[in-house]
């Protein structure tokens, strides 16, 4: 087997398991992560925040989306542009002021900033990112859908920026398969607490 098919195997996997906790369970369980998230002392010297507005059964995003909104702190939320090209498609960062008039259906139903009404920000203005995924290791491997969005555009963060993963324990597995272009994350968030990352080879370890 090639490294894609173990990521589609795993992928299948651990999506089955997401599933099986249950829209109660998964209730609960975003409510304890996003308590951990809250916690974080890098949220509290971010100025700029990047996050993303939750699809299907993935961690609930929305309680943590609005905190920031609160704080006073700039959130930024992604917006996918060329879709149908494989080599052009990407995502582009928007800062919005309210989800509800600020957001409109994008692809696959998920919500995007609407262009016409939110400023375009630079991926080296954010100060802490909030990443989504299929599965997570605890050196820092991330499975995603396969599409790639993420990781081209965790390749314009600068070095400094914290990258934090939310999911649920069910989503975390020993050890992600990764090909050379899957970017890394800096913190992982369950409801079990946060735990910062620890790359296998110790000359990754940067400073999240």
């Amino acid at each position: 087997m090639t490294v894609r098919d173990d990521k589609r195997a795993l992928r299948a996997r651990v999506l089955a398991r997401r599933t099986a906790l249950g829209a109660e369970r998964r209730a609960a369980l975003s409510a304890d992560i996003t308590g951990h998230l809250l916690a974080l002392p890098a949220l509290t010297n971010a100025h700029t925040v990047a996050a993303y507005l939750t699809f299907g059964e993935e961690f609930d995003t929305s309680a943590f989306v609005q905190h920031v909104l609160r704080a006073g702190r700039r959130l930024v939320l992604p917006r996918i542009v060329d879709a149908d090209s494989p080599t052009a498609r990407h995502l582009m960062l928007y800062a919005i002021g309210d989800v509800s008039s600020d957001t409109v259906p994008g692809r696959w139903g998920i919500r995007e900033p609407d262009p016409a009404r939110c400023p375009a920000i630079g991926a080296s203005e954010v100060d802490l990112a909030l990443i989504p995924g299929v599965s997570f290791d605890r050196c820092g491997g991330r499975l995603g859908h396969g599409a790639g969005y993420y990781d081209r555009l965790l390749t314009g963060l600068r070095p400094d920026c914290v990258r934090v993963a939310a999911a649920f324990s069910a989503q975390i597995v020993d050890g992600v398969p990764v090909e050379p272009h899957d970017q890394a994350i800096g913190w992982l968030v369950t409801e079990g607490g946060a735990q910062r990352a620890v790359p296998r080879d110790p000359s990754q370890i940067a400073d999240y």
